[in-house]
């Protein structure tokens, strides 16, 4: 049996790049560990889920077995 770590810290960070055709894109983190992966299903809110370049949020990091990313991602 194995078993991964599951830790949940809440950040800040500034959206680098998202790519709304592909649904995926990075933010800069605000806490200075380098960028983060984003999908489109961890954006909060309804409707169509699209992130802007420049566009402030504040998200939890996942620690996952592909590296950190985000969710439950909302616009600042």
């Amino acid at each position: 049996i194995f078993f991964w770590r599951y830790f949940v810290v809440r950040i800040t960070g500034t959206v680098k790049w998202f790519n709304s055709k592909k649904g995926f894109g990075f933010i800069t983190r605000d806490d200075n560990q380098g960028d983060i992966f984003v999908h489109y299903s961890a954006i909060e809110g309804e409707g169509f889920k699209n992130l802007e370049e420049g566009e402030k949020v504040e998200f939890e990091v996942v620690q996952e077995e592909k590296g950190p990313r985000a969710q439950k991602v909302v616009k600042l």
